[in-house]
């Protein structure tokens, strides 16, 4: 392990990759701390100038801006009970009450400590993990895989609670978009009738560009124009670190659910943080502080969310499945520079594993160094105007859609992607199912053609012990999803039965 660590850290030390990890944290910080834009929108814009980089310099640079934007996205949360990012919500639970209180510095610095937390502690466990995945790795063949994608898909489909048949359509929509094109295998046109343009298919960053750039731009310039304020925080930010060290275990606990859940493809931040706020708030002394106010309440949230980063790149080297939509745009950048993560990556790129985890550590540190000197600087960033935020979102992703391959026909294609996305949005149903139905869609597909000359019957796809696991894995959270449904339906049962009666008395 310490001469792969060694290669890594040679690696890093290129004057390029110290650049674009500069950028990538400090940037991901600005983004998070700016309501309304997010790093999914930044990711989505940069990705077609990461191409023309070398892969640990475009991967670098997002890994910076992924890593980092929960930390800045903890500021507007804390101080004006806006999240900078979407999993920063249940921060403001407890920061903006403190805020309210008079304890805004105690909140923000308390936040930057459960993040740097969460975030060494999910990293250090991806290093602890990587030699039994360089074991496990090479033991997935074709059927595992594309048993592995399956289960991610239906994992993503089932983690959005009460949406889940408008989840599905959408995986399904992603999973048709990337059967769009000329075949790979027989050479044939697919789905597009008769248009040349299709005849290359939909371009994923085009549909990225569209699904969350453009269509937040449009969010930001047809919502009413605001701009937001904060005041500024006086005192030391280190003094988190030692109110930290008193509710350890809390901190502890919740970076492990979220090292936990960020494994596992289509649960990531949300859930990690809701398991360990509730573990949070059962096992404290005083659990009625909570959502008013409380230290372990906030420390829960956001060790947890920082924990996620670290754990989602585990299916994403190991397997090459993305767990949630920044990871899958993560993954472009490894296919366009020839690098397939999986059991090959750990084989013939291991120093380029060792140095996504020390540029993950590194991010870590830039981003409390840079936070301990500059949250004032970021309280005056909040203040940008959102109609001006717009129109700068706008611009950047249709620069971004045309240097993809100079064609107006892909901003056309992001467009329409945009207003569909506007619509989502609109209707509060979720995004994240059609990127990843295309990605994983894709894998699937592969992988299932590679696998079905060496299968005689169906159940040859389970004959080995990894592929059985997994198809068992897969019945055990459908069965586990519909008994849960069931219950439901057994508890509305005798609700609707004594409606039913009372009304016949009447």
């Amino acid at each position: 392990m310490l001469e792969n660590l060694i290669a890594g850290a040679e690696m890093l030390a290129r004057w390029d990759v110290g650049i674009a990890l500069l950028v990538g944290s400090i940037g991901g910080v600005i983004i998070g701390a700016i309501p309304g834009v997010g790093p999914a929108v930044a990711i989505a814009i940069l990705l077609p100038a990461t191409f023309a980089m070398d892969p640990i310099v475009g991967l670098t640079m997002l890994l910076g801006i992924y890593g980092s934007s929960m930390y800045g996205g903890a500021i507007p949360a804390v101080l004006i009970n806006t999240p900078g990012t979407a999993v920063n919500a249940l921060t403001s639970y407890d920061g903006y009450p403190m805020t309210q209180r008079g304890e805004a510095h105690r909140a923000v610095s308390l936040a930057y400590s459960a993040s740097f937390w969460g975030g060494i502690f999910g990293i250090l466990c991806l290093i602890l993990l990587s030699p039994v995945l360089a074991m496990i790795a090479p033991m997935f063949g074709s059927r595992e895989i594309f048993l592995a994608a399956l289960l991610g898909i239906i994992l993503v489909i089932l983690a959005h609670r009460g949406q889940i048949f408008a989840a599905g359509l959408l995986a399904m929509l992603g999973i048709f978009l990337q059967t769009v094109g000329l075949d790979a295998v027989t050479y044939t046109q697919r789905y597009t009738f008769g248009y040349s343009f299709l005849s290359s298919g939909i371009n994923l960053i085009v549909v990225v560009l569209g699904l969350f750039a453009l269509s937040q731009a449009f969010y930001l310039l047809t919502a009413p124009d605001s701009s937001p304020s904060a005041k500024p925080v006086t005192g030391k930010m280190s003094a988190g670190f030692k109110e930290l060290m008193k509710h350890k275990r809390v901190a502890t606990v919740a970076s492990g659910f979220g090292v936990i859940l960020g494994m596992i493809p289509g649960t990531g931040e949300f859930t990690a943080q809701f398991m360990s706020y509730t573990y949070a708030q059962k096992t404290s002394k005083d659990p009625d502080s909570f959502g008013k106010g409380s230290p372990e309440g906030l420390i829960a949230s956001e060790a947890a969310n920082n924990a996620v980063p670290a754990a989602a790149m585990i299916p994403l080297l190991a397997l090459g499945i993305p767990g949630e939509a920044l990871t899958a745009m993560m993954l472009s950048v490894f296919y366009v520079h020839n690098v397939i993560p999986g059991p090959q990556l750990f084989q013939n790129n291991i120093d380029l594993v060792y140095g996504l985890y020390l540029a993950l550590i590194l991010l870590n540190v830039i981003v409390m160094v840079f936070l301990l000197f500059s949250t004032n600087l970021l309280t005056k960033i909040i203040r940008i105007p959102t109609r001006f935020l717009g129109v700068m979102v706008l611009i950047l992703s249709f620069v971004g859609v045309y240097s993809l391959r100079n064609s107006l026909t892909d901003c056309m294609i992001a467009a329409v992607f945009g207003v569909f996305g506007l619509v989502l949005k609109r209707l509060n149903l979720p995004i994240v199912p059609i990127i990843l139905g295309m990605v994983l869609g894709g894998i699937m597909e592969v992988k299932l053609r590679s696998a079905m000359p060496r299968l005689k019957t169906p159940f040859d796809m389970i004959d080995r012990p990894i592929s059985f696991i997994l198809f068992v894995m897969i019945l055990l959270v459908l069965a586990l999803h519909l008994r849960t449904l069931f219950k439901e339906y057994k508890a509305h049962q005798p609700e609707e039965d004594h409606d039913i009666h009372d009304t016949q008395m009447r």
